[in-house]
């Protein structure tokens, strides 16, 4: 006998440990938000035909199509239930779609006569693909992409508010020019502003064309009639998807791994940052607010470990791989059709539910940030060296022989003071203004446009 699932004993931390926050998705991306897209695209199927002016097809009034389309909006977990209790006896879950809807209109004579116009003409396929479509477009618009516009806004506010605050830069870890620790989160925000916007772009495809594309069922019952324009509308002005004329059985799934590639690029963005913050934090740059009761080490009471960067990322990674798999596989299909797609297919919610999960811990991981200008000052104070390369180009830019190699003699694995560097810049036969502004520059003055770029994300 099957135990009763609950948090404790499901196989999936998505549906145990970390259930409580992915409620906002499981009204899309759930077995149950499925059959009730599938319930919704049959009944928009038989209201556009109901209207078409059909021969033989029942016109459908108000009443019963306000009916209708309840069955829909009102979708339950019992009827959820009951498609399943028929599916147990048709083993197809289309068809049992079609049965459901066939019951439900038993009791409304009218409905009763259009009732074998349910499911018309169709493929499984048509079904279900644009149903996937209603479920990705309402998972990415009212889930996804506000959880990335609120890390984006967290950033930018973080990044305006330290524009102005020098910071060491490390490239291949190693000390190097100076930059201002807001410059370096605007250059994530700005990377992620792009993101967000390829992945809002991306459209999301529909087809109600039968077996194979061709509308061979739909001419044979009415050859006159035009289907593909009648397809159109209903993908296009009903479904708000954007119309593919050209399929096999299934819709390619083409847009759909468009989508999860700019998912996946918008992920990894994050995942540069997890390990951005996670460095600094150990560089001291930043604390972290404490919350009383927390724990950070089982065995050194001073440990503040920043575990929300290291979950996000975590999540971040099995997103991408489930994320990269759906996107890659999808495409592909033997011929006119196989089934590989329909389990892969079953995992949206997973992949979506590691990305949304990332993106709470890194949200919670920015609102514990402090800066630690101390700590930044003095790292910052500590390498003088950074300015030979501001000497080295200004000693080209006078002809003076050799700069670079002056410079890399003077500084290169030795480090360099101020009165060191200072009474170097006093030798060179440069003119007296370059010189002074030499000697005036100091590691936190030497920012370039640092500040500049920073208070741009006002705009």
């Amino acid at each position: 006998m099957s135990q009763p699932i609950s948090t404790l004993n499901a196989l999936s931390p998505l549906d145990g440990r970390y259930a409580s926050k992915l409620d906002a998705l499981r009204p899309w991306l759930s077995e149950s938000a499925f059959m009730k897209q599938r319930v919704f695209v049959e009944i928009h199927w038989l209201l556009a035909l109901g209207s078409a002016g059909l021969a033989d097809v029942p016109a459908i009034s108000k009443a019963d199509a306000e009916f209708l389309l309840s069955l829909a909006n009102a979708f339950t977990d019992a009827d959820a239930q009951r498609i399943k209790e028929i599916e147990a006896i048709t083993n197809h879950d289309v068809k049992a779609v079609e049965y459901f809807l066939k019951e439900k209109v038993s009791g409304r004579p009218d409905l009763l006569k259009a009732s074998e116009f349910i499911h018309f003409a169709c493929t499984s396929e048509d079904i279900n693909n644009t149903a996937h479509g209603l479920m990705l477009r309402g998972a990415r618009d009212t889930v996804l992409l506000p959880q990335l516009r609120k890390i984006h806004d967290a950033l930018t506010e973080l990044a305006l508010a330290n524009a102005a605050v020098p910071m060491l830069s490390r490239t291949h870890g190693q000390p190097a020019s100076p930059t201002t620790l807001g410059k370096e989160i605007a250059n994530i925000a700005k990377r992620l502003e792009r993101a967000i916007a390829a992945i809002a772009a991306v459209p999301l495809l529909g087809k109600m064309n039968g077996a194979v594309g061709n509308y061979n069922a739909h001419l044979s019952a009415y050859p006159d009639f035009d289907w593909e324009k009648f397809a159109r509308e209903v993908v296009e002005q009903r479904l708000g998807l954007q119309f593919n004329p050209y399929t096999i059985q299934i819709e390619p799934h083409d847009g759909m791994a468009e989508l999860f590639d700019a998912i996946a690029r918008a992920n990894t963005i994050l995942l540069d940052m997890d390990r951005d913050f996670w460095a600094y934090i150990s560089l001291g740059y930043f604390k972290q607010r404490t919350k009383a009761g927390e724990i950070g080490s089982s065995t050194m009471p001073h440990k503040v470990n920043p575990i929300d960067f290291e979950n996000s990322e975590g999540n971040l990674g099995v997103a991408n791989a489930l994320l990269r798999h759906l996107a890659e596989k999808l495409p592909l299909s033997r011929w006119q059709r196989d089934l590989t797609d329909s389990t892969v297919l079953r995992n949206l919610g997973p992949a979506f539910g590691h990305s949304v999960l990332a993106y709470d811990s890194a949200m919670r991981g920015i609102g514990k940030l402090e800066v630690n200008t101390a700590a930044i000052a003095a790292d910052l104070d500590a390498c003088w060296e950074v300015l030979a390369e501001p000497v080295q180009t200004v000693m080209r830019r006078y002809g003076i022989e050799n700069p670079y190699e002056q410079l890399k003699e003077l500084t290169r694995g030795k480090g360099i003071n101020q009165v060191d560097l200072q009474v170097f810049i006093r030798g060179l036969a440069i003119p007296e203004d370059a010189k002074a502004r030499l000697l005036e520059m100091t590691p936190s003055s030497y920012l370039g446009k640092a500040v500049e770029l920073t208070q741009r994300l006002k705009k």
